[in-house]
This record gives structure tokens, C-alpha cells and sequence, in this order.
């Protein structure tokens, strides 16, 4: 929602907002000229021309009820992104795992090689410090999400598929084969002019292709099939290398500055979608090297002492893994804090959450972090959750319900060697922040 807000002031739009609490994000859209309301009010909407809203509002709002009876038009996020994207070249990453970075990386290598795309994305660019900006070029880059199916308001020129997996089922009647029938469609939408460019390492977006009508683009590591295959890997303490290669044809070789196999995937996905865009290898290869990640995304928050604190937004068993793998090439023993979001996913996902920390040294899982109005489901409880970590992946693991628990447990004994890597949707970048900030002081 920032990132469109973002996007509609720089076109020179008059741009009002409301939400329930202030923030980072709130703060820089009212440096850029927004007038952000904190709570929703019926007055809020009146003159507005047009009303945007986030998967999270409700229908009974009381700004989305006044904007129907003064007959405003309502659009979901994704509309009003689609009316962006679907205008121009859209460059649209879709996939369980991987948009923000993906989609990061696309943008940050357009923006060296003076492009000048327009981008909306999930999470804030490191390198730039903004999730969103309107450039004057004939590209514009965006997450697609298709945890409520809204990534199928988009006709991207190029559709990014990262992987697939069973998520969110919630929105699909806990029904995999309706998701994958969802990602089929979108591919679909590929401009005619346009590619899909998709894992061939994925098991499930392979199984997919045979349906998909339009021209298509392979990347991956096992697959010697693939059109993109990368070899002579090198995964590092935060960063990767590797040589990437287009149907037996050796391209050059690639630099990463952020860590973990799942990156080299990301940035696969980014430097093919940037060869097509029209930039030379070598200038993406240059660029690419310059990219420090996103926002939650295996974020240093603080290195003091050899003791590490990373944050990272991952909140499903597959990222978890990815990202305390990543963690574990640092060589530190790794304590790994994850706060479970939503009782919906946790319900789902309970036996892969519980096999996903087999690599971490000690784990710490806190109590599900729940969006307003979602019913808890019987049994299904984070010590439930601990309990079956315990048996399956790690001995080491323990239920501490709050931010407070884990900040009281950790601080007086983390040591030397130590890695500390908060991880979840929800609000435990919190502890992250403030174990690097008292490191910081007691420095």
C-alpha cells in the first residue's frame, strides 16, 4: 500500500491515507507530501476520486461504507497496481518464496544501468532506502502475490515464477491443486509479446509447464536441461558466486553480496529478466554485485564482539530452512528465534515447520502471532509446535511466549560465536533490534 501511495505522489497525484498506527513507512509518505490520518473515520474518504484498500480491511469499514454511499470507486491494491503495471512493460515475480528480493534485485540492477523503471515492492531496497519509486522508463517492476489470488489482475510482460508451494491455502478452500491452477493462469497472462520465466529446479512449477501456452524461460542448478544453468558455485559467509550459462554458452560470472542458495536462485531470475529488458551482462553482472539485500531479509542488525543479529522475514518451513542455511555458512553457532504467524498457516504447516530447524544450534519459538479477527484453532499451539521440534528436527527447542521472555533469556548470555537470527511475519524484529542495539551500548 506505501509503495503505491509512493508511486501515485511522484506521478503528482494528491494521495490521503489512513492506518492504525504510525510507522516508518507513514512517516516518509508524509515527508513526500500524504496526508496520513492514524484510525478510520467515514470523513477521511470525502473528496477522494478514488479509494484504494489492503487485503487486510473489511468491507464493514467505515471509510470503505462512506466511499460506497458517496458512489467513490473501490479499488483493491492489486487493481490499482494492475492499472500500472498492465499500461506499461511489467516485469511481474510471483512465487511462495523469494518475490521482495527478486524483484529488489530487478529494480536496483535497472536503476545502476539508468533504465529508470518504475517499482512497487514488498520491502524496502537496502541500497536506496525506498520500497517504491516513478521512473520515467517503460518498465515497472512489482511483487505479484498470490496468497489471495490478486496476482491475477496482472498481463505482465515478463511472469516470474520463483517456486511453488502449498501456502496460504486458506484463500484456495485448503485446496493445493486450486493454487496451482491459479499460477497456471497467470503465467497465461503473459503479454503475447512476453515471457514466463520460471525454477526448473521446482518440482511443482515444472508440472505446470505442459499447461502454460506461452513462450517460457528455464533457470536452475540440477536441471541440465534448463536454459539458464548455473555451475562452479561458491556459497559464502554473505555472499555467492557462481558462473551463469545459457544453453551451453559460458555468459560470466556472478557476484553476490547477500548469502544463501536461494539467492542464487533470486538473482538468476533477476539477471535473465534484465538480459531480456535489454542490459548487457557484463553491466548486470556489475551491477547485481552492489545489492545488500531487503529490508527482512537476512538483515545485519548488528555485529559486535563476533556475536551476529540478523532479521529475516521468513515465516514458512521452506524459507526457514533457506535462511538458517545461509546463516550456518557464517560458521557461528546458530540460535534461531522464530515467532509462528497465523494459526490458518501454522495449522497447515505444522509437521514442515516442525522438521525445518535441524540445522540450528538452539531454537526458541514464541508464542503465534495473530492478524486481528483470526479464530485460534483448537491444538494448535506453539508449545504443541515445540513439542513436535523437539521429535522431528531439534532437541534444543523451547516454547518462551513473548518478545520479553526471549529478550530476558538471550541478553545475559549470548557469547562470542553466537548468531542470532529473529524470523517471522510478525512483530519479532523487535527482539532482533533491540539484542543489537544493548550489544551496541554495552560495546
Amino acid at each position: 500500500m506505501s509503495a503505491i501511495a509512493r508511486v501515485m505522489l511522484e506521478m503528482g497525484y494528491t494521495v490521503t491515507g489512513s492506518d492504525v498506527a504510525a510507522q516508518e513507512l507513514t512517516d516518509k509518505l508524509i515527508a513526500k507530501g500524504a496526508k496520513i490520518y492514524i484510525g478510520h473515520t467515514a470523513e477521511q474518504v470525502k473528496g477522494a476520486d478514488l479509494v484504494v484498500y489492503s487485503t487486510a480491511l473489511s468491507s464493514d469499514n467505515v471509510e470503505w461504507v462512506e466511499a460506497e454511499r458517496l458512489k467513490i470507486p473501490i479499488l483493491h491494491r492489486s487493481q490499482m497496481l494492475a492499472r500500472l503495471l498492465n499500461e506499461r512493460k511489467g516485469v511481474a515475480v510471483a512465487g511462495a518464496h523469494g518475490k521482495t528480493t527478486t524483484s529488489s534485485m530487478i529494480a536496483l540492477v535497472m536503476e545502476e544501468c539508468d533504465v529508470d523503471p518504475t517499482y512497487i515492492i514488498g520491502g524496502e531496497i537496502m541500497n536506496v532506502g525506498t520500497n517504491a519509486k516513478a521512473g520515467q522508463g517503460e518498465f515497472v517492476v512489482a511483487e505479484a502475490d498470490e496468497s489471495d489470488g490478486s496476482f491475477l489482475h496482472y498481463h505482465p510482460w515478463l511472469g516470474i515464477v520463483t517456486n511453488v508451494e502449498a501456502d496460504h491455502l486458506e484463500n484456495y478452500d485448503g485446496d493445493f491443486n486450486r493454487l496451482k491452477a491459479a499460477y497456471v493462469q497467470f503465467m497465461n497472462q503473459t503479454r503475447e509479446d512476453g515471457t514466463a520465466i520460471v525454477c526448473a529446479d521446482d518440482e511443482n512449477v515444472i508440472s505446470l509447464l505442459p499447461e502454460v501456452t506461452g513462450k517460457v524461460i528455464t533457470y536452475g542448478i540440477k536441471s541440465n536441461t534448463a536454459d539458464y544453468i548455473a555451475t562452479d558455485i561458491i556459497l559464502g559467509d554473505r555472499q555467492v558466486s557462481y558462473t551463469m550459462n545459457h544453453n551451453g554458452e559460458v555468459l560470466g560470472r556472478i557476484e553476490l553480496s547477500v548469502p544463501g542458495q536461494y539467492n542464487l536462485y533470486n538473482s538468476m531470475a533477476a539477471v535473465i529478466a534484465c538480459l531480456k529488458s535489454g542490459i548487457s551482462f557484463e553491466k548486470i553482472a556489475e551491477a547485481i554485485v552492489k545489492f545488500h539485500g531487503a529490508k527482512r531479509r537476512f538483515q545485519v542488525l548488528g555485529e559486535v564482539d563476533d556475536i551476529l543479529v540478523i532479521d529475516d522475514y521468513a515465516h514458512h518451513p521452506t524459507e526457514i530452512q533457506a535462511t538458517i542455511s545461509a546463516a550456518k555458512a557464517t560458521g557461528k553457532r546458530i540460535i534461531a528465534v522464530f515467532q509462528p504467524q497465523r494459526y490458518t498457516r501454522t495449522f497447515f504447516l505444522l509437521d514442515a515447520f516442525s522438521r525445518a530447524f535441524s540445522e540450528a544450534d538452539e531454537v526458541i519459538i514464541t508464542d503465534i502471532y495473530s492478524p486481528a479477527g483470526e479464530k485460534q484453532i483448537e491444538g494448535v499451539t506453539s508449545a504443541k509446535l515445540v513439542e513436535l521440534i523437539v521429535k522431528n528436527s531439534n532437541a534444543g527447542a523451547r516454547h518462551l511466549p513473548t518478545k520479553e521472555d526471549v529478550l530476558a533469556d538471550l541478553t545475559p548470555r549470548i557469547a562470542p560465536g553466537d548468531l542470532v537470527i529473529t524470523m517471522g511475519a510478525g512483530d519479532i524484529w523487535k527482539v532482533g533490534y533491540a539484542l543489537a542495539d544493548g550489544l551496541k551500548k554495552k560495546h
